[in-house]
């Protein structure tokens, strides 16, 4: 089953710590969001091999808006 990893806060994406097929841990962190002048990283909620990342450096990203999927 899948899991969305999703952007907590509006903000634009810095950096990207992983990429398709890297297996990662539960609470790794796997994106740099800028947000209000401060970076965020954005930890992945559980375990599992990265799918598909649906987001890109200087990507602008919404509340909510999935950054990448997990399998």
């Amino acid at each position: 089953m899948s899991k969305e990893i999703v952007a907590p806060m509006p903000g634009t994406v810095i950096n990207i710590l992983v990429n398709v097929g890297d297996e990662i841990l539960e609470y790794q962190e796997v994106v740099i969001l800028e947000a209000m002048k401060m970076e965020n990283a954005i930890p992945s909620p559980e375990a599992g091999t990265v799918k598909e990342i649906n987001v890109q450096v200087d990507d602008k990203v919404a509340t909510n808006q999935v950054l990448m999927v997990l399998e």
